[in-house]
């Protein structure tokens, strides 16, 4: 299989028309080609999503609750929303996903898609930590008695991190501050004490998993990070010294822009507490988030797409955010999204270069000087593991 003479934009930079040939599931071939066969089309790699919820509604029209689908609906019922979520993002260009709150049921799709079963995209899975009450916990009503697992005290904590490492997860979620979504939470309130933390990141990296930790607020990311965390999810409100930190460590953050704004402007069903709590982030968040990219964080693309909030296929759209909300140009914007978000979560993607999987759309336009090109109605042809699995390959001249 190949492409020849088609301009392309590796995850690094752009490299002019090259030859591009691979075989399922390796690029065998970049080689530049001086005679470009394909007018206003280019090919980059397939985009790397570090923070999605496979597991949420994914029918047509307008969402049910978001807060009761998930009680009323079997479980095995939900797994296939799951993998339809999946193939929706593959076939906008996200070729790799990684869920932060799975648990068996995203370990069986990730299975099912290496193995060839189903077409899907590469999947990691993260299995979460959280207290009781902590903001995990409170996704569910406190009289319902099928409750997520929870873990209080460094012995539970520890011990929770080893039942996720049985159970096949890749990483570890952590929650350090509160979340909007969750049920009579603040983002204020702290989750966990300083040991907790510790020992669930030192548990975790023992155990070769990399930790994300879910923070808002300006505690839940100092702690975090001080206690060393791989990556820091929303980050919201991100102080100039903690931004100093993070960039001087290199500590990915994923902003998860798009979903909190339609969130505090109602665009998508919530609660009025919902929406005031978002209303308040977002009343902070673009000088911090701003100040934090101008100061050298390395964000990377994160949507906290669910299927009720943010849909899967807004991917392309929350990059071109990116641009607007943290003043990131074009490049940078698609390096976020392909090669340093592949690097963030130690998957060989991200880029397209001999060896490394094949994954890579073909597009109209060039979103690394235009980013408004990434659009997903600009979508030619996505390959995902080597095969197509979304439009046509063009045809060389």
């Amino acid at each position: 299989m190949r492409l020849d003479g088609i301009p392309l934009w590796d995850g690094t930079e752009y490299r002019g028309p090259v030859d591009l040939s691979w075989e399922p599931d390796r690029i065998l071939s970049v080689q530049p080609d001086a005679h470009p066969g394909h007018d206003g089309l280019c090919v980059l790699p397939g985009l790397v999503d570090t923070h999605v919820h496979l597991v949420g509604y994914a029918g047509p029209g307008e969402p049910p609750d978001f807060a009761t689908w998930p009680l009323v609906t079997t479980r095995d019922e939900q797994v296939l929303h799951g993998a339809a979520h999946a193939q929706r993002a593959m076939r906008h260009g996200v070729t790799t996903l990684r869920d932060l709150a799975g648990d068996e049921a995203q370990i069986a799709l990730r299975r099912v898609f290496d193995a060839g079963v189903l077409p899907g995209p590469r999947v990691q899975v993260h299995g979460v930590v959280g207290m009781t009450a902590g903001h995990n916990d409170l996704f569910v009503p406190p009289a319902f008695p099928v409750r997520k697992p929870t873990a209080d005290g460094p012995d539970e904590c520890r011990k929770l991190v080893r039942a996720w490492a049985r159970a096949g997860m890749d990483g570890i979620k952590l929650t350090t501050s509160g979340g909007v979504l969750s049920i009579g939470d603040k983002n204020a309130w702290r989750n966990y004490t300083r040991d907790e933390i510790r020992a669930v990141v030192d548990e975790a990296h023992a155990l070769g998993m990399l930790v994300a930790s879910h923070a808002h607020s300006e505690d839940g990311i100092r702690v975090a990070v001080e206690e060393g965390v791989d990556s820091i999810e929303h980050g919201t409100l991100m102080s100039k010294d903690l931004a100093e930190t993070l960039a001087a460590r290199g500590t990915p953050v994923a902003p998860t822009l798009l979903i909190n704004e339609a969130i505090a402007q109602g665009r998508v069903p919530v609660t009025s507490e919902a929406s005031a709590k978002a209303a308040e982030l977002i009343a902070r968040r673009d000088v911090l988030l701003a100040q934090a990219a101008a100061l050298g964080v390395r964000f990377v693309l994160g949507t906290d797409a669910n299927g009720h909030h943010v849909q899967f296929g807004d991917q392309f759209a929350e990059v071109v955010h990116m641009t607007r909300v943290l003043g990131m140009d074009a490049e940078s914007a698609l390096r976020a999204a392909t090669s340093d978000a592949a690097d963030s979560i130690g998957m060989p993607v991200g880029r397209i270069a001999p060896g490394l999987g094949a994954d890579f759309v073909v597009l109209r336009g060039r979103p690394w000087e235009r980013i408004e090109d990434l659009a997903t109605e600009n979508i030619v042809a996505v390959v995902s593991r080597g095969r197509v699995v979304a439009g046509r390959l063009p045809v060389s001249a």
